[in-house]
């Protein structure tokens, strides 16, 4: 009883000691592009031998170009999503249900934050020797911001939610005077 508590089980062997894969049929080639383990796997030992060296840094100049390019996808993120919220738009109605009014609020919403968080959103960019070329990325984050925010002032028109006709103001018309008054006959 004692020596069957010792002993390990089998699974456990098997998991520690793999059983050593059978070798293969000499009269069966492997398919074409699908080469033999073996062979790929010296072929992967041989590129991990050859390329031990170490990656150099970037140096400032580098890093600032990169820096600048990442901003860049930064500032044009908001004009790449425009295309799917205008379609959506477009799609939800012009009446007033609750999709419709989801997507106006969104469509505000995105824009209002981005526009007072535009500093937050570039400072991981930003360094001493980049800041003038920051500005630019900015003021095109910016003006996307506003392009964003101009499709939200779209939907609401087309909703009629803007005063934009003369009806609209009526209430803050003065009544007109008239110059004659007819008086109907007997």
């Amino acid at each position: 009883m004692s020596a069957n508590a010792s002993a390990t089980p089998q699974w456990v062997t098997d998991l520690n000691f793999p059983p050593v894969s059978k070798s293969k049929s000499g009269s069966i080639p492997d398919p074409p592009g699908y080469p033999s383990q073996t062979a790929t796997l010296s072929k992967k030992q041989a590129a991990k031998e050859s390329k031990v060296q170490p990656r150099k840094q970037p140096t400032p100049e580098e890093m600032d170009t990169l820096k600048l390019k990442k901003a860049w996808e930064v500032a044009l993120a908001p004009i790449k999503s425009l295309p799917m919220t205008f379609f959506m738009m477009y799609m939800s109605g012009n009446s007033l249900q609750i999709f419709s009014i989801m997507m106006v609020y969104m469509a505000f919403k995105n824009p209002i934050m981005g526009l007072l968080g535009t500093n937050q959103a570039f400072e991981r960019f930003e360094s001493d020797t980049n800041r003038a070329k920051m500005l630019q990325v900015k003021l095109a984050y910016i003006l996307m911001q506003l392009v964003a925010l101009g499709v939200g002032i779209w939907k609401v028109n087309g909703m009629g939610l803007l005063p934009t006709t003369r009806s609209d103001w009526l209430a803050w018309e003065a009544q007109r005077d008239p110059l004659e008054h007819a008086v109907t006959a007997l």
